[in-house]
């Protein structure tokens, strides 16, 4: 059998699963949500002092068993009751804090589905939410995001989107547009008043002003990639020039192989650092040279590709002359902006400042060694400089656009005005017809809202998110 139906078909129902991760631990959360979820709670629940269900928003302890073996206890646990609709989904709802684990959670889970309720879907209780109007569609996609933060910028994005920013914007864009097709009805409905036909130069100012809305808004969602995914900032150099000593020693940890033997690395190596204002994806690279066998071929062309795509790039050589070369070949392959490291500098003399003038096609050059520390700090300085002067700076006055589904209906609503704002201004169709394509970018801004019911949409948004929640 393939997957349930849209949960449309299932909302009426009482629902129950783990909302904590499973495996060891002090406390496990279970949640049952639904009409049904305090009869079903009394089956498997005994309080400890007073009847059943307790006072609202308060918790109690009490013992939990199986509904047909009472005498046999799971857990002593804390229970919270919280009477729909002044719950987290809209309905009746009731929460078990009990002792964490492999087992206790899970039995616990069984007793409540032998009482009667049914294991939730994936996002299920966000889709109650929704449904019941305590979240726009907006506000629960910005849970998943913030469940899925791995960096400060990508965990600041959610929270704003959670607190409803980017919501309220697109309410503002969306009530932009309806003043346009106002504007237009007033033409079609009343085309003989007064005052005159309706001058067309404010209809498309009145277009360029929500496009331009829109197209700020777009703007941002690049921001959000590198929130993200990070800025990549790749080390590259000559075999044996200490790149992997260096990645090692700016992770703090061993990630890298090191070794005297030319050609080791073999394949890009990689890992995510979160750092202001943007996390680094710092990426370990292949030596560059001339490759012998087909394996070194192709990591070569893995460190040409990354490369490729780096937003900055470490330089790494062990002399000012070797540093030199490795320039004028990395500078063949990306167009990036390059911090030099001047590597084993616990192994070699310290070359004299006047050996390490300014290279023109370097931002900055660090002596560093990656045994004793030395100018660790200097060259992660110079890095985090040259992100900020190869990215932009995180936007302040708008909320960034973190899902690919929000920048694909913001596209939409664009096209549709641009559509619209040819044909008013060309004069191709008549105004009832040109009105359809402001229509139809008010319906992307609402699909985008969840404003329109759409099984197929909320069923994939919230299948993605994990079983609890």
């Amino acid at each position: 059998m393939g997957a349930p139906p849209a949960s449309a078909n299932l909302r009426d129902d009482t629902i129950v699963a783990l909302a904590t991760a499973p495996g060891r631990g002090a406390l496990a959360l279970v949640r049952v949500s639904g009409p049904a979820a305090a009869a079903l709670a009394a089956r498997c629940i005994t309080r400890r002092a007073g009847p059943w269900p307790p006072p609202p928003r308060r918790a109690v302890r009490a013992t939990l068993h199986h509904p047909d073996h009472p005498d046999e206890p799971l857990d002593d646990a804390l229970v919270t009751w919280f009477p729909g609709p002044h719950s987290f989904t809209g309905e009746d709802l009731v929460e078990c804090s009990v002792h964490g684990g492999a087992y206790v959670g899970p039995a616990v889970v069984a007793a409540l589905v032998a009482a009667g309720a049914r294991p939730a879907l994936p996002g299920e209780f966000t889709e109650r939410a929704v449904w019941h109007g305590r979240l726009d569609l907006i506000r629960a996609e910005a849970i998943g995001a913030l469940i899925d933060a791995r960096t400060t910028a990508a965990h600041r994005a959610a929270l704003r989107q959670l607190d409803g920013a980017l919501t309220r914007h697109l309410e503002t864009l969306r009530g932009a547009i309806l003043d346009v097709e106002a504007l237009i009805a007033y033409e079609i409905d009343f085309p003989t008043e007064d005052d005159g036909p309706l001058p067309r130069a404010r209809v498309v100012e009145a277009t360029d002003a929500a496009t331009t809305a829109l197209d700020r808004l777009l703007a941002t969602r690049p921001q959000a990639v590198l929130g993200q995914d990070g800025v990549t900032v790749v080390l590259a150099g000559a075999p044996n020039a200490g790149k992997s000593s260096l990645f090692n020693a700016l992770l703090g940890e061993s990630r890298a192989i090191v070794s005297e033997v030319p050609g080791t690395t073999r394949d890009a190596i990689e890992v995510l650092l979160d750092d202001t204002p943007w996390p680094i994806r710092l990426v370990d690279t292949a030596g560059l040279r001339e490759a012998g066998d087909a394996l070194e071929r192709l990591g070569m062309e893995v460190s040409a590709r990354r490369l490729a795509e780096a937003q900055v790039v470490v330089v790494c050589a062990e002399t000012p002359d070797g540093l030199t070369a490795a320039v004028a070949r990395i500078r063949g392959l990306t167009t990036a902006r390059c911090v030099g490291a001047l590597t084993k500098q616990d192994a070699t003399p310290p070359h004299a400042a006047a050996a390490l003038t300014a290279h023109e096609d370097l931002a900055a050059i660090v002596p560093v060694s990656a045994v004793t520390g030395v100018g660790l700090g200097a060259l992660r300085d110079a890095v985090r400089a040259a992100v900020r002067a190869a990215t932009p700076a995180p936007a302040e006055s708008l909320p960034v656009v973190v899902q690919a589904r929000h920048a694909a209906m913001l596209g939409t609503a664009r096209e549709e005005l641009a559509a619209f704002r040819a044909a008013w201004v060309e004069e191709t169709m008549p105004a009832p017809v040109a009105a359809t394509h402001l229509r139809a970018a008010a319906h992307a801004l609402d699909e985008l809202l969840g404003a329109i019911d759409v099984d197929e949409v909320l069923a994939r948004v919230f299948r993605t998110f994990c079983v609890g929640k």
